[in-house]
């Protein structure tokens, strides 16, 4: 390891392989538009990758960016103010976050989208239809808020079409969001235009967050910009307690960055790192849903510096489905659940038979039912979970790779009665046949006492809007009953340094570390314990990456 008084040799001594204004580590949203910010102030500027392929967690994800006051909400229709954001991101955050950083945030994120929308070929469009996760509360929207990125042609990326990171999810497909919804993609599934989506495929089109990363790249390349791929960062050099540069890890050579005017940490969150999930989580996280590199690498060298941390216990929560034998990156996949559990003839329940949530919820809040903890019995009552399902789901609706007319996948564990499928399972026979019993009540009747299924704006989204009287709620009468495992999982945690307004990561006296700035979910995240709606993760990470670069390029050297 190199400490400060080595750094400081090697800096004066001019021994740096590389020496720019401002080093960006993580090429996910966050790192990218840092480094396109850093450009547009006339600053030099590397992106260090640790993976062989750019994108990080944005490319693998939906792509979409929550930003309220969005130029495009009025395309929709739909109106919006700055007093209704606060007060929206304000509840949600739960006292979790910086009063002053949330309205930073609110401030800036519209700017943010000019400014990437001038620098890249990305054109956003308003999902009209995409509701705020809680469209309900004070200040909450029924949809223009989050911005879908379009599709991408990866072939104007010449010889770097394939070092773009592709979900393993939806890769092959081509669809915006605007189009997955017209198309009822979680309702109709076999109604997809499979034509036009190979076609799209063999043409190189990408969608989601394939497209808004290569949009990024496309304008980082165009700037003569050429991420450094299958690099790690490994410390942060300081000189006179000024972080000045970067040891990074290059195949089996260190080599030694040098970065006069900051470093920008965006390199993702710590949830592939089990140790630190259990240090820091408030509930286990054993199955995220982002690449596997995301273990906590600038957490660790922000902590090194004595940075402070904020909203260590939270995470971007997502339950998590498994195909057995499925991998990425040479790890098992973990595909988050958005539909199958808000979707007609499916409950979730607990190993007494119990339901304990409404299904259909957001992904972040209905995922910290699951770690309910009883003091007497001193376990965490909802895990292990199941989805159960009967066969007028699989007859119309689609799960993981399955979509109907297919056999049955022998990774679904399949019984003809619910009694047998409690066994198979380990549920509580009784308790599973009376909850089923009662649900089929409340799906005739159209409405859920228990947990209000179906009630708000958002769960109709991931419904079946043909599906009376409730587009959430479908009896489990017909045989045979299927089950699936849930599993704790996550799309990235959201906890890490505390910065200030500018993306200036902090010293626990409130002083910023000087040339240190984070982005994304290596910094504590802005939204504290919420998620105020799709593309929340992107929206905060973009904007903070937008402040980190663009104050990095304006320091003196």
């Amino acid at each position: 390891m190199f400490h400060s008084s080595q750094s400081m040799w090697f800096r004066k001594a001019q021994k740096w392989q590389l020496e720019v204004d401002v080093v960006v580590i993580g090429s996910g949203a966050a790192g990218a538009v840092a480094a396109l910010a850093a450009h547009a102030g006339k600053a030099k500027v590397a992106v260090l990758e640790k993976s062989d392929r750019f994108g990080g967690t944005t490319a693998v994800s939906g792509g979409v960016v929550w930003v309220p006051c969005n130029k495009h909400m009025a395309d929709v229709g739909i109106a919006d103010s700055f007093d209704d954001a606060l007060a929206y991101v304000t509840r949600l955050a739960d006292g979790r976050s910086e009063p002053a950083l949330i309205r930073r945030y609110l401030e800036t994120a519209p700017q943010m989208i000019d400014f990437v929308e001038g620098a890249t070929p990305i054109a956003f469009k308003a999902l009209g239809r995409y509701p705020d996760y809680h469209p309900e509360f004070a200040g909450g929207r029924p949809g223009g808020r989050s911005l879908d990125p379009g599709l991408f042609d990866t072939n104007t990326l010449g010889p770097w079409k394939d070092k773009l990171r592709r979900s393993p999810v939806f890769g092959m497909t081509a669809m915006s969001v605007s189009e997955a919804t017209d198309w009822g993609v979680f309702s109709k599934p076999s109604a997809l235009p499979f034509g036009l989506l190979a076609k799209r495929f063999k043409q190189g089109l990408v969608c989601y967050g394939g497209a808004l990363s290569g949009g990024l790249l496309k304008a980082l390349l165009d700037r003569g910009i050429e991420p450094t791929l299958g690099t790690s960062a490994e410390e942060l050099l300081v000189d006179d307690d000024r972080v000045v540069g970067v040891r990074a890890r290059q195949g089996d050579k260190d080599i030694l960055i040098g970065a006069k005017r900051g470093v920008v940490l965006a390199s993702g969150g710590f949830e592939w790192n089990a140790d630190l999930c259990r240090r820091f989580l408030g509930g286990p996280l054993t199955h995220p849903n982002s690449p596997p590199g995301n273990d906590g690498d600038g957490l660790r060298m922000a902590m090194s510096l004595g940075a402070d941390l904020g909203n260590m216990s939270e995470a971007w929560w997502c339950p998590s489905l498994m195909v057995p034998g499925e991998e990425y990156d040479k790890r098992p996949l973990h595909r988050g659940d958005f539909a199958t559990r808000s979707l007609p003839h499916s409950v979730i329940v607990n190993k007494q038979g119990h339901r304990f949530v409404n299904e259909a919820h957001n992904y972040n809040d209905l995922m910290k039912a699951f770690f309910a903890f009883d003091p007497v019995a001193y376990e965490r009552t909802n895990l292990p979970a199941w989805i159960v399902i009967d066969q007028q789901y699989l007859d119309r609706y689609a799960l993981l790779t399955y979509v109907p007319g297919m056999p049955i996948p022998e990774w679904l564990i399949k019984a003809d009665s619910l009694d047998e499928l409690a066994t198979a399972i380990g549920v509580d026979a009784r308790g599973l046949a009376a909850t089923v019993l009662r649900f089929n009540r409340f799906a005739v009747e159209g409405a859920d006492p228990d947990f209000r299924r179906g009630e708000s704006l958002y769960d109709h989204f991931y419904g079946d809007p043909e599906h009376k009287p409730n587009p959430n709620l479908g009896t489990i009468e017909k045989g045979p009953f299927y089950a699936i495992a849930v599993h704790p999982g996550a799309i990235g945690t959201k906890g890490g340094a505390r910065t200030d307004g500018d993306a200036r990561v902090l010293r626990p006296d409130g002083a910023p570390i000087p040339g240190l700035y984070a982005a994304g979910n290596v910094m504590a995240g802005v939204t504290g314990a919420g998620y105020p709606g799709a593309g929340a993760t992107i929206g905060a990470a973009m904007t903070f990456g937008y402040l980190a670069g663009r104050h990095a390029a304006q320091r003196s050297g």
